[in-house]
């Protein structure tokens, strides 16, 4: 689905613009995306959706270490990538830099996840649903830090940082298409509460029901808790 998305975009306009996003769950989407026939890679402008504040790239828990592993050094020719640079020396500069940016080049496919508190990017709760700003500074909760450290990305709790800059809700919400994929039992509640839940900033992906064009792949274990009329809408299989 992302992958067509990607290429109709081509095919239409010359170019395609995407998100992509990072931790486990995005292993297999992005293992998936680089294999799909028929994308010309040197037409796609990538993004990514959030940096931990102060990390060089060759921390482990990188947001852009990840992606030069995991998804550009992957690809034959990629048109460009621009990284958020979390260890810039002036931060205001930085973001005014990647919102710049973005704002330039109109999302065609978000690749997403959420998270066990149902973060949306590092937008936890409550999150800024009324920003228009690309880019953020935002300050991680203990759910998502506890998180970080039991997904194995960093050492200690204590070792998780506590700031990140992220892309905005309003400008994820921007994109023509979501991909969202959320395997694992760990992601159940969050799931329910995104899907089924009011929509509200104490669990900003519920925004995501309101957006016109936002697919969601479960696996079981993740889908455990939703009902059924909720499960005929959602796609099976992360990925």
């Amino acid at each position: 689905m992302g992958a067509q998305a990607i290429r109709d975009a081509i095919a239409a306009k010359g170019r395609a613009h995407i998100i992509v996003a990072t931790g486990a769950s995005q292993f297999e989407m992005l293992e998936s995306l680089v294999r799909q026939p028929g994308i010309d890679w040197s037409k796609v402008t990538g993004f990514h959706l959030d940096e931990y504040i102060g990390m060089p790239d060759s921390h482990p828990a990188s947001f852009r270490r990840y992606l030069r592993e995991r998804f550009t050094s992957k690809l034959p020719i990629l048109g460009a990538f621009h990284f958020i640079e979390g260890d810039a020396p002036d931060l205001n500069a930085e973001i005014s830099r990647i919102g710049d940016l973005v704002r330039a080049n109109p999302i065609d496919v978000t690749f997403a996840g959420i998270g066990e508190n149902g973060h949306l990017a590092f937008n936890d709760p409550p999150a800024d649903f009324n920003t228009d700003d690309p880019y953020i500074v935002v300050e991680l909760d203990d759910i998502c830090r506890q998180q970080q450290f039991g997904e194995g990305w960093f050492p200690a709790f204590e070792d998780v940082p506590r700031t990140a800059i992220s892309m905005s809700v309003h400008q994820i919400m921007a994109s023509r298409l979501i991909v969202l994929s959320v395997p694992d039992a760990r992601k159940a509640d969050a799931v329910q509460k995104a899907l089924e839940g009011p929509v509200s900033p104490d669990c900003p992906a519920s925004i995501l029901q309101r957006h016109p064009a936002c697919h969601v792949f479960l696996d079981p274990a993740s889908a455990s808790k939703l009902s059924p009329n909720s499960l005929r809408g959602a796609d099976e299989g992360a990925g």
